[in-house]
């Protein structure tokens, strides 16, 4: 099942920046996000805005295609 939304440190892993680097781009507005409770959750589409198709996690292939 494709995921919709991603925690923070999740989102950093997948921006390649820290956990802290990214909770301070949360704070400024520089990643959209949205808070439910305490947890603050980040929209697949928000950092596919950002970086561009994301691979299916469920069918795993890189996105240069070199492997499967």
């Amino acid at each position: 099942m494709l995921r919709l939304t991603y925690t923070v440190p999740e989102a950093a892993r997948l921006l390649g920046i820290s956990r802290t680097s990214a909770y301070d781009c949360v704070r400024r507005g520089e990643i959209p996000a949205l808070t439910l409770g305490r947890r603050i959750l980040i929209a697949r589409a928000a950092l596919e805005q950002l970086l561009g198709p994301l691979p299916d996690p469920a069918n795993p292939t890189t996105l240069d295609g070199d492997r499967p």
